[in-house]
């Protein structure tokens, strides 16, 4: 018996995709050297049970590795280029603008990797705003359900492509 395991693909900019690999490039080399220093020198501080240096250079070391996963599997499945954006359907990298439960927003579908320094707004693909506006043309109108169980309408007023 076999499994199919679909990788899902997520799409970046060529510039998010240069900077995340640094950013991986650092963690897992000097990123690494840094945090092993760190923890020696506390170790070389005597008891461990009571010893706070060593403890909080542990936790940032767990948290670095969690990042390093994060990059490798993100930068494994990236889909690399423009939006695919026509300006006419919603898709990853498309630049949304639309009226949700009667207030203007404007967004980035995508990764929050993608944007970057950007200070737009950024919903996944698997969000419910993000899974309900996915393939809805301008004009269109749509609803997902929010946490508390209300329906929040939606209406598509605009799409671009996200330029970075």
């Amino acid at each position: 018996m076999t499994e199919d395991v679909t990788q899902e693909e997520t799409w970046l900019t060529q510039e998010a995709f240069d900077r995340l690999s640094k950013e991986l490039e650092h963690l897992s080399g000097p990123g690494r050297a840094e945090i092993a220093e760190k923890i020696e020198a506390a170790r070389d501080e005597g008891d461990l049970k009571e010893n706070g240096g060593y403890h909080a250079a542990r936790e940032e070391q767990g948290k670095q590795e969690a990042r390093i996963r994060q990059l490798e599997q993100l930068l494994r499945s990236a889909k690399v280029g423009e939006s695919e954006s026509d300006g006419k359907t919603v898709s990853p990298g498309s630049v949304v603008t639309a009226k949700v439960a009667g207030n203007e927003m404007r967004f980035l579908l995508g990764s929050r990797e993608i944007a970057g320094d950007s200070d737009i707004d950024v919903f996944s693909e698997k969000s419910p705003l993000g899974a309900a506006v996915l393939g809805v043309a301008v004009g269109d109108k749509t609803s997902y359900e929010a946490p508390n169980g209300k329906e929040i309408a939606v209406e598509v007023t605009n799409i671009e492509a996200f330029s970075g």
